[in-house]
């Protein structure tokens, strides 16, 4: 993978990825296409929406349609008409996420389907050729997950396995990749800084082409989060990207930013967009709240999106309420617009030397 550092303000990085489907320039947010697809949205919203680079899910698509029919029928790009980059998943969030369905095995991890209750063990080599199947630009190793609080041997344990399994997988990869698929590593380790440090040195030694901070936004607070964000970034290398996995809101966007993150996904956006939560340049707005019954007013009257540009609030209100099919759309190009431009306008910032001040000033517009 080509990366560029393009410029640095304190703590905060601009660069730029070469991957086989185009350039990503960070800090970036990565909607979430769990399935080959965002909710309510299809690959020509995604382009409208200049979105680079979207999250798929391994776990998910292994099951259905299968990596082996996505392989026939031209990878995720072909499949899903998205041209751009695709990130996947490796499962190991599903594994906590799911873990009623799960149970631990010594070579990776045995998932009982959610659609028809057959077992399946993912192993790190397992996934990631899942993952050149579905032709991913970018695959996750499988990790370890712990949600939190834990105890300091298990969370020792998930460090010391998701080590191992990074391991495995580096050596796969060698062996198996083609030069357009690249692999990042997952540091874990819960809020115990001193198994962040071990973790994120374990894994710096090994040659991975990126590096994501995993284990958070699963049970801590705010404060914990940004406090292990700000000890485990500086351990990783500095010349590759940092990825943190799973967060979050507009402000964690901004504070981890500023600790030297580049790259963020979350289904925030469009699940509060489908719940009727929408993000504003002056605060979050419930679209159901009865006042913008009548308002003739757009979402935000700062906002550049297709929605803002054609709708009221009235009618999104009653789209909302009608429980039109229309309203989830329309939400979610919304909200993902905002996370897209917050991300983009991050990076002018650090480009001028002025992101302190982006900073300071958008977490007093959101509140």
């Amino acid at each position: 993978m080509d990366v560029r550092l393009d410029a640095q303000d304190a703590q905060a990085r601009a660069l730029s990825l070469e991957l086989a489907h185009g350039r990503v320039q960070t800090p970036i947010f990565m909607p979430v296409g769990t399935q080959a697809s965002v909710k309510s949205l299809d690959a020509q919203d995604l382009h409208a929406l200049r979105a680079p680079i979207i999250l798929a899910n391994t776990y998910h698509l292994y099951l259905r349609p299968t990596h082996e029919l996505i392989a026939k029928l031209g990878g995720l790009h072909g499949f899903s008409t998205y041209k751009g980059n695709f990130l996947t998943d490796s499962g190991g969030f599903q594994a906590y996420s799911l873990r009623a369905n799960t149970k631990e095995h010594t070579e990776g991890i045995v998932f009982k389907s959610h659609i028809d209750g057959s077992s399946h063990l993912f192993t790190p080599a397992k996934v990631l050729d899942i993952q050149y199947a579905l032709n991913s630009d970018v695959c996750m190793v499988l990790d370890d997950l712990v949600g939190l609080p834990a105890s300091y041997d298990r969370l020792l344990k998930a460090v010391q396995k998701t080590t191992a399994w990074a391991q495995q997988s580096l050596e796969h990869h060698t062996r198996h990749a083609r030069p357009n698929h690249h692999i990042f590593a997952i540091v874990q380790g819960g809020t115990h800084l001193a198994l962040r440090t071990q973790s994120a040195k374990e894994l710096s030694a090994l040659n991975f082409d990126g590096f994501a901070i995993g284990g958070l936004a699963v049970g801590e607070s705010s404060q914990e989060m940004y406090e292990t964000i700000a000890h485990t970034a500086p351990l990783l290398p500095a010349h590759k990207p940092r990825y943190l996995m799973g967060v979050g809101t507009p402000q964690d966007l901004l504070e981890a930013i500023g600790l030297g993150v580049d790259m963020f996904d979350c289904v925030m956006p469009t699940r509060n967009a489908r719940n009727g939560t929408l993000f504003t340049m002056q605060g979050k707005i419930s679209i159901k709240s009865a006042p913008y019954k009548q308002s003739d007013t757009p979402l935000d009257p700062t906002c550049t999106c297709p929605t803002c540009a054609h709708y009221s609030k009235a009618y999104l209100h009653h789209l909302f309420k009608a429980r039109e099919l229309s309203y989830f759309r329309l939400a979610s190009i919304h909200n993902l617009h905002f996370y897209l431009e917050l991300a983009r306008n991050a990076r002018e910032a650090i480009l001028q030397g002025q992101y302190a001040r982006y900073k300071a000033v958008m977490l007093e517009k959101l509140g």
